[in-house]
């Protein structure tokens, strides 16, 4: 039983990586990551909930990464290796970039022209050679396929020569890309020695961090391309099914995500080895791991490749309990929320169950029934995660601006405003006063910030995962301001 974390009733904030300040574009591991750790410190916070740290790419959603078990290059900070003498004043200059919005294409054109220029002056030393040998279970597979992603022009590994898009015959000539290979070995080492920094320091400080598991992997990453067995590709290493939700009240024709469907059934057979070795390498980097679209272990909404959208979908049942039971078995240490949201089957219900993983309660839910299951009065059990709102769902100053009729009644009803109050602030304190053992609230909220800075809206392509917090947002109001309703709220 996953029970309470090693701490009792706490709260934390949910910040992005990315939506930490930086003056080169996109936050990172430098000192704003240090400086966030020392607001949750003073603020009487135990949690900092990021997103995914994977690599992004086309849609720049970390939910679609490349590689589910490297870092994201975009985090490596500049002024670190500016100060190990790895890139000049005049490339860190250059490297600058003050936008409204993190600009992700800007990123990908020139971002990795300053890391290949840090590249060319990096000496190797034990350090380094400890983390390859460590590292190389995953790391070997990740730099090959990146080196050919270059060589290919970043195309879809599908359309690749057939003696690169076929594994075996790409691994058999994989002196050849050698070079290459390389560059991308020492991002992944800056990534994870910067990282490690930045969760050393959080530890050093009481601070524990949450990361995030996306169920599914994009098909055009190294994960699919090297393991084709463990997904339901064709003869021509075509999708046959791809993942997505039904139509409901947000979408008539559903979500079609389009990530390949994993081949559950031969997964089964050798003891879910793909998913001891991605859990595994969790908890190198977080202490509890977030798996989003839980009940995708339960059942799983899968559509025909090439289907236009999601509507001619079907529900399909998954081995759950057999894969966490192995999990529990190989991966002991390994603390976990469930992502229990969307449409939840009794079978959903009974995994978690028999996982013992604490769900989620996001408070925007909880106002639509008379005794909805997110409403705190309706908890049975501390052993879950309350939320104002999530990475998807609209920031509570618009909600609150929004929501009407019944469920309006029901919010002033339940989560009383008082005079003065601003609504995000009573929502907030309503979470605190629950009985969940952890209460997570988005930095957004707490800065009292609309939907120009909401992280995603599910359905829409465009805009999404681009809100940066601006310099100096940690405020001597702000922090008297978070640490108030901690307090207030009885969870220091």
């Amino acid at each position: 039983m996953h029970d309470n974390f090693g701490f009792k009733h706490k709260s934390g904030i949910f910040m992005a990586v990315s939506s930490l300040p930086s003056d080169y574009g996109i936050g990172s591991f430098g000192k704003e990551a240090f400086e966030f750790i020392d607001f949750l410190k003073k603020t009487g916070q135990k949690v900092w909930q990021v997103l995914p740290l994977n690599p992004t790419a086309y849609g720049d959603s970390p939910y679609q990464s490349p590689a589910s078990l490297a870092g994201n290059p975009y985090f490596i900070d500049l002024e670190i290796l500016f100060s190990k003498g790895l890139i000049t004043k005049e490339e860190l200059d250059f490297s600058r970039h003050d936008t409204e919005r993190i600009d992700y294409g800007w990123l990908f054109e020139n971002r990795y022209k300053i890391l290949r220029a840090a590249y060319s002056r990096f000496t190797k030393d034990g350090l380094y050679v400890d983390f390859l040998n460590k590292n190389s279970y995953w790391l070997e597979d990740y730099a090959l396929f990146m080196a050919l992603k270059e060589v290919n022009n970043y195309c879809q590994w599908s359309s690749w020569a057939e003696d690169q898009k076929d594994y075996k015959k790409a691994i058999s000539q994989k002196a050849k890309y050698e070079d290459k290979m390389d560059f991308w070995r020492f991002l992944q080492f800056e990534f994870f020695t910067q990282w490690q920094a930045v969760l050393d320091y959080a530890h050093q400080n009481g601070v524990v961090i949450v990361g995030d598991m996306p169920i599914y992997v994009a098909y055009d990453s190294v994960d699919v391309w090297s393991d084709t067995q463990a997904f339901l590709l064709d003869e021509n290493f075509n999708p046959t099914l791809v993942a997505g939700c039904p139509p409901d009240g947000f979408s008539i024709d559903g979500q079609l995500w389009g990530n390949p469907i994993y081949n559950w059934e031969k997964m089964e057979q050798d003891g879910f080895k793909w998913w001891i070795k991605r859990t595994s390498h969790s908890l190198k980097m977080y202490d509890i791991l977030r798996i989003d679209h839980f009940r995708g272990f339960a059942g799983y909404y899968c559509v025909k490749f090439g289907e236009p959208t999601a509507r001619n979908g079907w529900w399909q049942p998954c081995v759950g309990k057999a894969l966490f039971k192995v999990i529990r078995e190989k991966v002991p240490a390994l603390k976990v929320i469930a992502e229990d949201l969307g449409l939840i089957t009794p079978d959903v219900v009974e995994l978690l169950k028999e996982t013992g993983y604490p769900g989620m309660k996001p408070l925007q839910f909880a106002f639509y029934d008379d005794d909805s299951e997110f409403l705190p009065r309706e908890y049975t059990t501390d052993n879950c995660v309350v939320y104002t709102g999530t990475h998807d769902s609209d920031a509570t100053v618009t909600w609150a601006e929004n929501v009407e009729g019944a469920a309006r009644e029901r919010f002033l009803k339940e989560c009383p405003i008082e005079d003065g109050q601003a609504p995000v602030d009573a929502l907030i304190l309503f979470a605190h006063r629950s009985r969940a053992n952890l209460s997570m609230v988005p930095m957004i909220d707490y800065m009292h910030l609309d939907n120009s800075a909401r992280m995603n809206c599910p359905g829409f392509a465009e805009g999404n995962w681009a809100w940066q917090a601006k310099k100096g947002y940690l405020s001597d109001a702000l922090i008297s301001r978070v640490y108030t309703l901690t307090k207030d709220g009885g969870r220091l």
